[in-house]
């Protein structure tokens, strides 16, 4: 079903920092991610993650793909899914093929096994976008979607999927709608205020849990950055 293990590829580094350079300060904020969405439901376990933004630009996919990597070091078996059918990046991110994808599987163009790609990372797979569809938003409104997410719960610990921005089309409230958790990601000095609220009030009206937000490049000292998890959003 899968193929053998690639030797490590250098062209990860640039994203995959909990890979590249699992000791930086960076890295470290990454497990703090992943203890802080361990303590947002202690009651329940979570199996489905959306991560999305309010906007494009904010770095949703790196933290997605990281925070998916950070999750499969500790030995859980993860799965990532492209949701961004729209503009994806995560077969560039594990330098993957995106012949079959999520689309190929919702329009029924491939079986689900044939999507599913391992990657460098040891227990994390993906399932890249595929290609472009004329109706992202349909697909993913689906009962073939929902159908796909029940399956795949029963094989993989966890499953992420990095979702399009909230504000630009409606594709990350759907997928929020048929998940256990949604995190935000916010670019510290550059998403508008008015942006991360009206971004919060979409996804509350398609009844997301939403467990908390992620805040990028934000500047602790000159020519340093990090990712910082700040509980929950309200």
């Amino acid at each position: 079903m899968f193929k053998k293990k690639k030797k490590k590829n250098k062209s990860m580094a640039r994203k995959l920092i909990v890979e590249t350079d699992p000791k930086s300060f960076i890295s470290e904020q990454f497990r703090t991610i992943r203890t802080n969405i361990k303590f947002s439901m202690p009651d329940k376990d979570l199996k489905t993650i959306v991560i999305t933004s309010a906007g494009a630009g904010e770095g949703k996919s790196t933290v997605s793909a990281n925070i998916a990597a950070v999750f499969s070091q500790e030995g859980k078996k993860v799965l990532l899914i492209d949701g961004d059918m729209r503009k994806p990046t995560v077969h560039y991110t594990f330098v993957l093929k995106n012949a079959f994808g999520l689309s190929s599987i919702l329009t029924k163009q491939c079986q689900l096994n044939e999507a599913i790609q391992e990657t460098d990372v040891e227990n994390l797979y993906v399932i890249p976008s595929g290609p472009i569809p004329p109706n992202p938003a349909e697909l993913l409104a689906s009962k073939q979607m929902e159908l796909i997410i029940d399956i795949l719960q029963e094989e993989y610990d966890l499953i992420i999927i990095d979702a399009p921005p909230v504000l630009s089309v409606t594709d990350a409230q759907i997928l929020s709608n048929k998940c256990d958790a949604t995190i935000l990601v916010v670019s510290s000095g550059d998403t508008q205020k008015a942006s991360i609220v009206k971004a919060k009030e979409l996804l509350d009206l398609s009844k997301a849990n939403i467990i908390g937000v992620v805040v990028n490049n934000a500047v602790i000292e000159k020519g340093h950055y990090y990712y910082y998890y700040y509980g929950t959003a309200e």
